[in-house]
């Protein structure tokens, strides 16, 4: 499964297309806040960080993929 939901957080596994930013969207509604485990993503489709960018989620851990992480960072404004 490439998104591993968590009571208040998700991690992002493997590679993920945009069908999996419904599933993270309806996720992501029903909770007050929500952090996201990125550490191991090195590719995902736009919906899903758009996704993450409108739940104003958290990151508690950034991919190690440097481009990703120097794209991800200012979209997210997180602060870690």
């Amino acid at each position: 499964m490439p998104i591993e939901f968590k009571k208040d957080r998700s991690a992002f596994r493997d590679e993920m297309g945009g069908e999996e930013a419904a599933g993270l969207l309806e996720w992501s509604q029903v909770r007050p806040a929500v952090n996201a485990d990125l550490y191991v993503s090195n590719h995902a489709h736009t919906a899903n960080f758009q996704v993450l960018i409108a739940a104003k989620a958290g990151v508690s851990s950034w991919p190690t993929h440097a481009d990703l992480r120097a794209w991800l960072k200012p979209a997210i404004k997180s602060g870690n």
